[in-house]
């Protein structure tokens, strides 16, 4: 092959340079037309709620709208699926959340975290163990030793099969040398239907976010008995952590966190990331957050990414143990 002429690579490397002086001018006139920020999930729910109060607030520091729009189906991939193949331009970001890491371990997906261009993570909220408030047990330590005793006798439920909080409650029997097989799980379309049916005398265990069964709680009509994080509730600062309570290190939690197409320019990405963690540090984010009980949790670009690692092999690991991975 013959090499190119020297005034080829002349030009060549005055488009680099073009290149190398546009992107910072880009990003200082970014953005400049509205943000469209998607959710894979519906409308009214906890993760649109946080894409909603997020998007109001970039919207003060990037003086452009952004738009929230709910792209639902197929358990979240069709949602994932439309932030990742957007245009990496700066105006599609979106609100992605745990199941990022659960998808393709169950061949939903080719979609990973490694697909998106991470910038920042900004909520988290554990499972805990809800039980009925009449329930005999006092604590996790006795739920757990009765399940061992009697698999198969009680139920659990508060999502879909291999959801979050199914593989939270499997991976704390699994750590407590317990057959996740003991307790069966009864799909659900969610915490909210998982919780009536304990209450109503259907199942016996949901191991949902305390945000998620806080109206029941504060209603009476369920305890919680630990939490799976390595530090108490701010909302129920009482209910002992499973490290408190059974000396096991197990922690699971749901996650979410803003993200671009992967290939987005670091300009635009850094200016993106810097609103984000401003949003996250705002009173107005805390007191949102706080007044729904969710979890304040921030990761910066970099931190996210590495975030979304570990958790997604952890999830893997997780649903390999349960018999969850295609």
């Amino acid at each position: 092959m013959n090499a190119l002429p020297r005034r080829h690579w002349a030009s060549l490397a005055l488009l680099g340079l073009a290149a190398a002086a546009w992107l910072p001018a880009l990003a200082q006139n970014y953005p400049a037309r509205p943000i469209t920020l998607i959710v894979p999930w519906g409308a009214g729910g906890g993760t649109d709620a946080t894409a909603r109060i997020i998007g109001s607030l970039m919207e003060k520091e990037l003086g452009q709208p952004v738009t929230v729009v709910n792209r639902t189906g197929g358990s979240g991939v069709v949602g994932h699926a439309a932030i990742a193949s957007a245009q990496p331009d700066g105006y599609t970001i979106g609100l992605a959340t745990v199941e990022i890491g659960m998808m393709h371990w169950q061949g939903l997906t080719e979609l990973t975290g490694a697909s998106y261009t991470p910038i920042g993570l900004v909520n988290a909220d554990p499972a805990g163990v809800q039980v009925r408030a009449d329930s005999p047990y006092k604590s996790v330590g006795e739920l757990l030793a009765a399940i061992k005793a009697n698999p198969g006798k009680f139920k659990a439920s508060g999502t879909g099969q291999g959801g979050i909080w199914h593989l939270a409650i499997a991976g704390l029997l699994s750590d407590q040398k317990i057959d996740p097989a003991a307790l069966p799980w009864v799909p659900s379309n969610g915490a909210a239907p998982g919780l009536q049916d304990m209450v109503a005398g259907g199942i016996e265990v949901a191991p949902v976010s305390l945000p998620e069964a806080r109206s029941l709680i504060d209603a009476g009509k369920v305890k919680s008995l630990a939490i799976m994080n390595d530090k108490p509730s701010a909302l129920y600062p009482n209910v002992p952590t499973v490290k408190a309570a059974l000396g096991s290190n197990w922690t699971m939690a749901a996650w979410r966190g803003i993200v671009a197409p992967k290939g987005l320019p670091a300009p635009m990405r850094d200016k993106l990331a810097e609103t984000v963690r401003k949003v996250v540090a705002s009173k107005d984010y805390t007191d949102f957050m706080a007044s729904r009980g969710f979890g304040v949790i921030y990761a910066s670009s970099e931190e996210f990414g590495k975030f979304m690692a570990k958790s997604d092999a952890e999830l893997g690991a997780t649903m390999k143990a349960v018999g969850l991975v295609k």
